[in-house]
């Protein structure tokens, strides 16, 4: 069997591991063939190895580790937005500025000062599952989250943009809202809405690979680790699960253990067993 296409050895990780802390603690990022020529690999088998224990591949590593740095300079006291550019390893401001706000989901300067001026609509509903918040940014839908006190909901909506500017939603956004519990209520109706999805390039792939898992079906997190080209990173799909702020929509509700167990969810065990338990009905 070719060496490409084999499971990567203990070696292999470890050899991952390096390229990663090389990354991470270069100021500027090495390329593809210096990353392989350490790793003693061809930059071809060096990059399926890199994917199969990151999940991500090298590019998309260096784009996720700036963009943590990112974050992390921009929630310093003080930090001018240049700063934190060059601090998360963009060395030249036309770079910076193409990718920041795919990055951050908002221009630097609206995260660095925690949301101001990004304006976010919101509205609080009951469904058969207890209150239901919807945020809308400009993007599309940043939130859907359940839960059984809505004034919780609305903490962590403004914990997660503390300085944007949340609005009541008006009579065209109780429609939407309307839709989103049609969804929680008939999970198989879908929802035809603009995601406003932030995340890694990990995270998202993940959460696309969601997406496609028809209703009243279930896969396991080890399937989806498949499903996205990266078998060893179990354990991260679970956090990318677990990272979701789109309940429903992004159904991570249809992930299960391999033994076909009910496990975490971040909006309640109780809630994921009640919405695959009504998908299951509605397939009958």
């Amino acid at each position: 069997m070719d060496a490409d296409t084999t499971a990567p050895s203990a070696r292999d990780a470890a050899r991952v591991a390096a390229a990663c802390r090389r990354i991470e603690q270069a100021d500027t990022p090495p390329s593809l063939a210096v990353l392989a020529r350490e790793a003693g690999l061809s930059p071809h088998h060096f990059h399926r190895v890199f994917k199969a224990v990151t999940g991500l591949t090298p590019k998309a590593y260096v784009q996720a580790h700036r963009g943590k740095a990112l974050r992390e300079a921009l929630a310093r006291p003080g930090a001018t937005v240049v700063e934190a550019a060059f601090d998360a390893g963009f060395n030249a401001a036309s770079r910076f500025y193409d990718s920041a706000e795919t990055l951050l989901g908002m221009k630097p300067a609206q995260y660095r000062d925690g949301g101001v001026r990004a304006r976010i609509a919101f509205a609080i509903a009951q469904c058969s599952l207890g209150a239901l918040l919807v945020a809308r940014s400009q993007r599309g839908l940043c939130a859907i989250a359940l839960g059984d006190d809505p004034d919780v909901l609305l903490r962590e909506l403004q914990d997660r943009f503390p300085r944007a500017e949340l609005v009541g939603g008006d009579a065209a956004f109780e429609q939407l809202v309307a839709q989103v519990v049609g969804l929680v209520e008939a999970p198989r109706l879908g929802l035809d809405l603009p995601l406003d999805i932030r995340g890694t390039a990990f995270q998202q792939r993940v959460w696309d690979a969601l997406r496609k898992v028809p209703a009243g079906e279930t896969v396991s997190y080890a399937e989806i680790a498949a499903r996205i080209g990266s078998p060893r990173a179990v354990r991260a799909v679970a956090q990318a699960c677990a990272a979701n702020v789109l309940a429903v929509a992004i159904p991570c509700h249809r992930v299960v253990r391999s033994d076909g167990g009910v496990s975490g969810y971040r909006w309640g065990v109780a809630r994921k067993q009640a919405l695959l338990a009504r998908e299951r009905r509605a397939g009958d």
